[in-house]
């Protein structure tokens, strides 16, 4: 039987009701030996759930949040807990309090964390007939963006089972994020942190179409989303403001140097002298402010201009491609610039994918399924 005795549930729960009873009552069936409960500003008239659960339960730690502050800050705190008071502790377990995480599953992801040390997120099947529309349009739009704008492979971004190594708790706890969008930054942060991680398929368990759950679709979705889209538009202001300082500094560089050069050798003096500088501020931009990534500066740096030249001559060949596809001359200008426009913004995007996924992709990050 697996040793779970340093590894420590942690329970959020607001408003409970005597599905908590059976979670409780599951994971200690199951062999867990330590559950951090966080009541979470719950209402007077469900507060005796948590007085029962301390009282009849010495193998829970309970802790108060005077009023409601959000899912993602009773983790934060359970998690604060755990490592100043827990340190023999291997890890968490992150579990939902609405009995739709069957301790077997639980159980499976603390067995895979203890053997890879490896994070693990429990992921359901969301192509079941059972499963909510709500909730499966939901994940799949979300994994989508995740996929598309993070370069990241989940195939369930809303898991709330989630065993988390110490080191890996350590940086998560401060992960900025209150409420549910949380729990997506704590995703992100996977990433930009180097942490390995691994999915281990769980039952996909819906009680009473989820009508328990406190997410609000609208205003908690935007919060998850603008989170995941922040990158790309991070991405965009860095081109754009790298744009116009390479602009300026071609017209400063030609207003300098006419004197000493002339023609060809005049532009492209300018034009390699501002493409310099404007491609060394974008790259630490990209690194530091967009992808935020754990990589070497020397590391990504090479990857960059492998992807950059080539682009540049991709920009070139393929522009002048469309133009000789397209029987285009050299007096249809706007038809030209339009189509030189629509090259550079695919490339726009292939760039932004790149540079995600190989470019400023943090070491020592793994995502793997079981």
């Amino acid at each position: 039987m697996t040793d779970l005795s340093h590894i420590s549930v942690v329970l959020p729960s607001l408003d409970p009701d005597e599905k908590l009873t059976a979670v409780i009552d599951g994971l200690l069936e199951y062999g867990f030996t330590d559950i951090i409960l966080v009541n979470d500003g719950s209402k007077p008239e469900n507060l005796h759930y948590f007085q029962d659960a301390e009282r009849l339960h010495p193998q829970i730690h309970l802790l108060h949040h005077p009023v409601n502050k959000g899912k993602g800050a009773a983790l934060k705190t359970a998690f604060r807990w755990f490592l100043a008071n827990r340190p023999q502790g291997f890890g968490v377990v992150t579990v939902d309090g609405d009995n739709q995480h069957h301790p077997a599953d639980t159980l499976a992801c603390c067995e895979h964390m203890l053997k890879t040390n490896h994070c693990v997120l429990g992921c359901r099947d969301f192509t079941l007939d059972h499963v909510p529309p709500r909730s499966r349009f939901g994940n799949q739009t979300t994994s989508m963006v995740f996929k598309v704008f993070c370069g990241m492979t989940i195939s369930d971004t809303q898991t709330g089972l989630r065993a988390l190594t110490r080191d890996a708790v350590q940086v998560l706890v401060d992960v900025a994020g209150e409420r549910f969008e949380y729990e997506t930054n704590m995703l992100l942060a996977f990433k930009t942190k180097g942490i390995p991680f691994d999915e281990v398929k769980i039952r996909t368990v819906y009680i009473e179409e989820n009508k328990s759950s406190h997410f609000r679709v609208i205003h908690d979705s935007w919060r998850i989303y603008k989170l995941i889209l922040a990158h790309f538009f991070r991405y965009t202001a860095s081109s754009l403001i790298s744009a116009l300082v390479d602009t300026g500094m071609y017209s400063l560089l030609s207003w300098s140097l006419r004197g000493l050069l002339s023609g060809f050798s005049l532009t492209a003096a300018a034009g390699v002298g501002a493409r310099v500088v404007s491609s060394l501020l974008n790259f630490f931009m990209n690194k530091q402010l967009v992808f935020q990534t754990n990589v070497s500066v020397g590391r990504a740096m090479v990857r960059y201009y492998c992807l950059a030249l080539p682009q540049m001559g991709a920009q070139v060949l393929l522009t002048q491609g469309l133009y000789t596809l397209l029987g285009i001359g050299d007096s249809a200008g706007l038809l030209r610039t339009v189509l030189y426009a629509l090259v550079m913004t695919v490339l726009y995007f292939l760039s932004y994918m790149i540079q995600q996924r190989w470019v400023f992709a943090a070491q020592n990050s793994k995502s793997s399924k079981r």
